[in-house]
């Protein structure tokens, strides 16, 4: 039997940061606390590498290889790009954060590297095997991640909680693969599409491993009834990692839900519409309203990223390449937001005190005006207020939706979002209408100031200037 050795560039990016992590992990071991800014550099070395790979093989084509399971596309390379540039952010804004707790340690770098790993993995998945492979490399990553505070009670259940609800949904997505395997006899999404398009008679199997295979996706998106997990895991991991955990796995996820649904299992779009239709409703209502209850704003913006998910979901269930292209754009925004939410959460904490509760957040104005104002952009882009870059995302799905005669669907968005617009607009009324309950100024390290200064400046620029972002989506998703 010969064995045709596979095209390796494709996955270049893959194979470098593997070997940059492995390389980090056996240097660490010989660093102390003094030397360990070394990982950090390491770290952050890695995924320039990594950007600078990908984008040297990015093209408007797609291309197979190690016997279909892998793929390298438009969608994937702009995609892995973005998470990139999204861990890069992670560890400028964790680096002082974790230095005053006792974190900074090879693991965090270790592990977040193996994360990424495994969202590449997941992106450029062409195949049932590489998905669940991709999935759980990284799924495995972030439980530990959430359990590296050893001492902290609410780290450790919210680590336990993660991790046997993240199991039993892996599990689940597993035995929807394996009931598509029994009928269609392949893993290959190409395959598969066509299998299923073949298929006549009774679906009833398939539409079952469908739903099985939507409970997965739902679960590491957030999406209701399957978000139980999120608010628990973000309130009671290190800030840091929560920043880590709400940002570029959103990324993944999506491709997941993309490579799946529009790869996969196109022959059942309306029984994966109307499932959608669905989640998205729930996530969007349940999000916008539970957040409001919230004192906590981690909880809070837990909340929010469950009713973002829905609107991200609103997009893929479009049926269109103009809706894909929206979802992949909300996606993205969605992330940049979040850097600059729990960035500022991490920029007001200090050793000994988490900038948790709302009430935290008082008088902000009289303390520091810019980072107030800095935290206003933020909130408003959130609330999908015009001109940041969060109203041009909302708009995109929404007019996917309105393409696709869902009326009353874009309706019932608006609606939610206008009423999820109290629980962002607390917070600026908290800043610059309450009396601060502290009086010192704001001193953060200037490489925090900068990064989220830049953060949410870039909001603004973007919501002045949306189309070079939306244009490289449509591109990615060949509309």
């Amino acid at each position: 039997m010969n064995f045709d050795m596979p095209n390796f560039l494709p996955a270049m990016p893959e194979m470098f940061v593997l070997g940059m992590t492995s390389l980090i992990l056996i240097i660490d071991l010989f660093l102390n606390e003094r030397t360990r800014v070394v990982s950090y550099l390491l770290a952050q070395a890695t995924l320039v590498g990594a950007f600078i790979l990908s984008l040297s093989l990015y093209s408007g084509n797609a291309e197979l290889s190690f016997s279909d399971t892998f793929v390298l596309d438009p969608m994937a390379g702009v995609l892995k790009m973005a998470v990139y540039a999204t861990v890069f952010m992670v560890f400028l804004y964790s680096h002082s954060y974790l230095r005053e707790r006792g974190l900074f340690r090879g693991e965090f770098f270790v592990l977040a590297l193996f994360g990424v790993l495994g969202m590449m993995v997941l992106i450029s998945a062409h195949s049932f095997l590489t998905i669940y492979l991709g999935l759980e490399l990284m799924s495995l990553a972030l439980y530990a991640m959430v359990a590296m505070q050893r001492d902290s009670r609410t780290a450790s259940e919210a680590a336990m909680k993660y991790f046997i609800l993240g199991a039993m949904a892996s599990a689940m997505l597993l035995y929807g693969m394996s009931m598509l395997y029994g009928v269609t006899g392949t893993l290959e999404l190409t395959e598969l599409s066509r299998a299923v398009q073949q298929t006549q008679g009774d679906r009833l199997l398939l539409v079952f491993g469908l739903v099985f295979l939507l409970v997965g996706v739902a679960f590491k998106l957030g999406a209701v009834p399957f978000h139980m997990w999120v608010p628990d895991v973000y309130h009671g991991a290190p800030t840091a990692v929560t920043l880590f955990i709400s940002t570029a796995p959103k990324l993944a996820g999506f491709a997941m839900l993309m490579r799946l649904m529009v790869d996969g299992l196109p022959g059942l779009q309306p029984q994966w519409h109307d499932i959608l239709v669905l989640l998205a409703v729930l996530s969007i209502g349940v999000g916008n309203v539970v957040a409001i209850a919230q004192t906590n704003i981690k909880r809070m913006l837990a909340y929010s990223g469950i009713s973002h998910a829905g609107f991200l979901l609103l997009g893929v269930l479009s049926g269109t390449p103009e809706g894909y292209a929206a979802g992949m754009f909300y996606a993205i925004v969605y992330t940049i937001m979040g850097l600059g939410g729990f960035g500022m959460v991490i920029l007001m904490s200090r050793a000994g005190f988490e900038a948790e509760q709302l009430e935290d957040y008082k008088g902000l104005n009289q303390r520091s005006p810019w980072f107030a104002l800095m935290m206003l952009f933020i909130m408003f882009s959130m609330a999908g207020v015009p001109p940041f870059i969060g109203f041009w995302a909302k708009l995109a799905v929404l007019q996917a939706v309105v393409s696709a005669n869902l009326m009353w669907l874009a309706a019932v968005a608006v609606i939610f979002s206008v009423i999820g617009a109290f629980f962002y607009l607390r917070v600026i009324k908290l800043m610059y209408f309450d009396q601060a309950r502290e009086q010192g100024s704001l001193k953060p390290g200037a490489d925090l100031a900068v990064v989220l200064s830049a953060n949410a400046i870039g909001i603004l620029a973007l919501g002045a200037f949306p189309g070079a972002l939306m244009a490289l989506c449509l591109q990615a998703m060949g509309a």
